[in-house]
């Protein structure tokens, strides 16, 4: 029985005999809960505010409008093998943060040569590029941290994140997603829709190591009435259950991802990006494609040809080609709106 707290109910276990999309009676979750009714109604009230949709029936009861996969330490774990397991200092899972980038670069710094791992069911300030909102529907979607220390600052590099680029795509396609791409620098696409972003925060010295916390928002299932409202603001969505011949675990992908960046990481320290290169290079989803670099006021239209050793776009005008690095400037399909 779970013991209830001067201000009611705890959410994530009322969130937890919900999470099946079946009907459950106020009744039977005070039960359940060992709390009253009233308190019963003030846990679902709490739990809407947060952005949990849940649908009440009179006189029967509430249910989510389907079952949902809560994230678990247990089940991420079962994705990661043992060479990268050894290097996950700690997992932590939370129900509800602010961000989970913030909250890794507020927290210690894990030991040398391992990574401290953060995600969340609900992330209410989530940061997208360029200060921009991540919006992180509630049970479809993935947000997640990793915190790693590098030796050498210099490899807290723009190349950094299109390795994470590539982990993230073979994690999802360990999965079973097909047609999964990126896009310059720091975009996940299916069909020239964006499914994930990847975030990365630096904490260097000059000269010396470098901590980065490296945040993967990933849209893992979407409902029509979510898609309706992030394209709204003019955003092209997918999610990976479009790329999947069956709606994959959240957890099964967590794990794989959090593998697969473990792998790139000890990789990316010992090689740097240029034994990823290629990689990045076969997931380009806009090689050969008429482009626009926004900088500043200026627009620059030419075709992508993708990038150079360090991860720099290369774009043909006129015959010409101009490089850019990411922290400078803005990619999108010529005709795509900002």
């Amino acid at each position: 029985m779970v013991v209830s707290t001067a201000s009611g109910i705890d959410p994530p276990a009322l969130l937890g005999l919900l999470a099946d999309g079946r009907l459950h009676s106020g009744e039977g979750l005070a039960r359940a809960l060992g709390v009253t009714r009233a308190a019963v109604w003030k846990g679902i009230e709490r739990l809407r505010l947060k952005g949990v949709e849940i649908v009440a029936t009179a006189r029967r009861g509430y249910a989510l409008p389907r079952a949902v996969e809560l994230l678990a330490e247990a089940p991420i774990r079962q994705s990661i093998g043992p060479a990268q397991a050894a290097r996950l200092h700690r997992l932590d899972v939370h129900f509800d943060v602010d961000s989970t980038n913030d909250r890794l670069l507020a927290a210690p710094s894990p030991p040398r040569d391992s990574a401290h791992v953060l995600l969340c069911e609900l992330q209410h300030a989530g940061r997208g590029r360029r200060g921009r909102r991540w919006l992180a529907p509630f049970g479809g979607s993935l947000a997640l941290s990793l915190r790693w220390g590098f030796a050498d600052a210099a490899l807290a590099s723009p190349s950094l994140s299109l390795g994470v680029g590539v982990a993230v795509a073979r994690a999802l396609e360990r999965v079973g997603a097909v047609g999964i791409g990126l896009k310059w620098p720091n975009d996940l696409w299916f069909n020239d829709r964006k499914l994930g972003g990847i975030l990365i925060d630096v904490r260097a010295e000059a000269g010396g190591p470098a901590q980065v916390v490296i945040g993967v928002g990933l849209n893992v299932s979407l409902t029509p009435a979510v898609r309706t409202s992030i394209e709204s603001a003019g955003v092209r969505v997918a999610a990976v259950a479009d790329a999947c011949p069956a709606e994959p675990a959240r957890n099964h992908i967590a794990g794989a991802i959090i593998d697969e960046l473990l792998r790139m990481l000890v990789d990316f320290e010992r090689d740097g990006f240029s034994t990823l290169r290629e990689s990045w290079q076969a997931l380009d989803m806009l090689q050969g494609r008429a482009a626009e670099v926004v900088t500043g006021d200026a627009v620059i239209a030419g075709i992508a040809r993708g990038i150079d050793l360090h991860g720099a776009l290369q774009l043909e005008c006129e015959g010409r080609l101009h490089g850019f690095m990411s922290g400078e400037v803005s990619l999108r399909l010529l005709g795509e709106d900002r």
